[in-house]
């Protein structure tokens, strides 16, 4: 893997919003985020005090950001920490592209936007909002005329795009749902010439088996934290 791309995913957030999912973000120079009804997430350029000083004028007040990061960091004073935990980066440079296309994995649209907001209420995957739809290329699994399973694609730092919104229905675990959408994502990042990643917590063991499965492995250990402005 190319340095500098390895450089893109050690601040994937700010590189996506800075490339990718430029025409999604807000912000200034040193400090954006994506619109508010789409993610929570925000990069900074530098991860400095001055960066965090520009988000702070740019958020309001109990606004969550979202932020991805390659080492544990002192959070200036002005912001309250509430989440500040490991994250697992994994890329897929060695994943298969299947060799057929399954017909009963289907596109979702502007008409499923309530069957997707039940389905990752129920089994939080992470943070999925009105307009999240707006990353683009979401897939799902019905069950007759219910949504059973979904994924879809989110930040996309130069040549790559993460997998993301990968969730199953509680009764429908156990069906191989998640593997299958998950290999029609690569077929999709791959056809297209770009490299899919995506990120897991280390406390879970299932995610990460069937991602080691498909053929991703663990890039890095970054940290994920989740902050308000205080004052």
């Amino acid at each position: 893997m190319d340095k500098n791309e390895e450089h893109l995913l050690d601040n994937p957030i700010w590189n996506a919003l800075a490339s990718g999912n430029k025409d999604l973000s807000r912000g200034t120079g040193n400090a954006k985020y994506f619109r508010r009804d789409i993610a929570f997430f925000a990069g900074l350029k530098n991860n400095s005090e001055q960066d965090f000083r520009e988000l702070h004028l740019l958020f309001r007040e109990k606004e969550p950001a979202v932020l991805f990061l390659p080492e544990t960091i002192k959070i200036p004073a002005e912001w309250t920490i509430s989440v500040e935990k490991k994250l697992l980066q994994l890329t897929g440079e060695n994943c298969k592209i299947p060799s057929y296309k399954e017909d009963d994995i289907l596109p979702l649209g502007e008409q499923n936007i309530g069957e997707m907001l039940r389905l990752t209420s129920l089994t939080n995957p992470g943070p999925f909002l009105d307009r999240t739809i707006e990353f683009g290329n979401y897939e799902g699994i019905f069950d007759g005329e219910n949504l059973v399973a979904m994924a879809g694609q989110r930040l996309q730092p130069g040549k790559y795009t993460e997998i993301s919104a990968v969730c199953s229905h509680p009764d429908h675990v156990g069906k191989g749902y998640a593997s299958r959408i998950i290999r029609s994502q690569i077929r999709k990042i791959k056809e297209e010439g770009r490299i899919p990643f995506l990120h897991v917590l280390p406390d879970n063991s299932p995610a990460y088996k069937l991602y080691e499965k498909l053929g991703f492995t663990v890039r890095k250990e970054l940290w994920v934290y989740v902050i308000e402005k205080s004052q």
